[in-house]
């Protein structure tokens, strides 16, 4: 069995936490302000948002930029870290898409 404080535990329990795989898939299409993220994901609320953006950034995982106002505006985006995750996350999605869309039926 796995050492729980494997790096393949580590990853899971980030990527597996509420939103963040979520977050991850949209961001996938380049560079969002936190109210595009927020659209993106509809029913996380804006705490949680906030806080999911913050643990990502502070994993690697994504670049918050600050843009020149007026207004000031917030963008996020992926690191080469983060955008190494599309293969991944797209063979969970096809897997979920596979088995948890419908499923099939039990015996």
């Amino acid at each position: 069995m796995n050492n729980p404080c494997s790096p393949y535990h580590k990853a899971i329990e980030l990527i597996g936490r509420r939103w963040t795989g979520v977050l991850i898939m949209a961001l996938m299409d380049g560079p969002q302000r936190f109210s595009q993220l927020a659209a993106a994901v509809p029913g996380v609320s804006d705490r949680l948002l906030s806080e999911r953006l913050k643990e990502l950034e502070a994993h690697g995982i994504v670049h918050r930029t600050v843009e020149p106002g007026p207004p000031v505006g917030v963008s996020y985006e992926l690191t080469a870290m983060g955008a190494d995750l599309r293969s991944a996350l797209s063979e969970l999605q096809a897997w979920a898409r596979r088995w948890l869309e419908n499923p099939p039926p039990t015996s």
